[in-house]
């Protein structure tokens, strides 16, 4: 087990799915998390399950679309453990349909969450990583993309162009920071379909083409050269890899965890 005694990780959407199992796992490894969530109820039941494991890690609410949050959430952080190691922009919806039906509004809350929350947290998550020493453990960002940021895909125009826009801005960013000396890496992590809440939406994408929920669901699976679709811990992980000193020389990448789909 890598471990990260003595870091100040902060996890949003750390109620469910991937977000919660990396919260565990980065606590597992010793760090102090600290979990975010808009739904109070997801994320305090993550803190809990962390610190009945003999883990650290402290909720604050959170809505990563409004920066008057994440300066609420970057404050409670630096109030807690004087600094913050490790993010982790997991925090994301996820939407489908044709073109012709897709509407401003459920554009503007897809592209709120997926790029604005991403852009927010990177933005004030540097301010305070900055001033850390030259030759130290590098801070990390960690941005959940997708294998939609990677390829088209049919109904997913928009959600497509979310997550390749945090690809792009990851890469921007980890660019930048170098540049600037800051001793920050950046870096995105670009799942397949994994077995959580969003995976059902994505069933139902393809039901809402007409097939029947079998064939469905063997269309989505086979989509994954491995034969089936990934689980939350397999994406946590890889996310452990990155917020690690094992990834130290690893910065702007794209770390594609996907059972072989954008192998094909």
């Amino acid at each position: 087990m890598v471990r990260l005694n003595g870091k100040a990780a902060l996890v949003t959407g750390a109620g469910r799915g991937i977000g919660a199992e990396t919260a565990r796992l980065l606590a597992e490894a010793g760090a102090r998390v600290v979990v975010t969530d808009n739904i109070e109820e997801n994320g305090r039941r993550t803190t809990e399950e962390i610190t009945a494991a003999g883990g650290k890690a402290d909720f604050v609410a959170h809505d990563v679309a409004d920066e008057a949050s994440w300066e609420n959430v970057l404050h409670e952080t630096r109030v807690l453990h004087g600094g913050l190691d490790i993010l982790v922009n997991n925090a994301g919806v996820y939407d489908y349909g044709s073109i012709l039906e897709m509407s401003v509004e459920r554009y503007r809350r897809i592209m709120d969450v997926n790029v604005l929350g991403v852009f927010l947290g990177m933005k004030h998550a540097v301010a305070l990583m900055k001033g850390r020493l030259p030759g130290r453990d590098s801070a990390s960002i960690i941005n959940l993309s997708s294998v939609a940021g990677l390829v088209g895909s049919p109904l997913t125009s928009i959600y497509s162009a979310s997550k390749g826009a945090v690809r792009l801005m990851t890469k921007s960013v980890a660019v930048e920071v170098a540049k600037l000396h800051y001793n920050i890496r950046v870096n995105s992590i670009h799942p397949g379909v994994v077995e959580t809440d969003m995976a059902e939406q994505v069933l139902e994408r393809w039901q809402s083409t007409g097939m029947s929920d079998t064939n469905a669901w063997l269309h989505v699976v086979e989509q994954h050269p491995l034969g089936r679709v990934g689980q939350p811990n397999e994406i946590a992980r890889a996310i452990l890899f990155l917020a690690s000193p094992d990834s130290s020389f690893v910065t702007g990448s794209e770390l594609v965890v996907d059972g072989g789909w954008t192998a094909r």
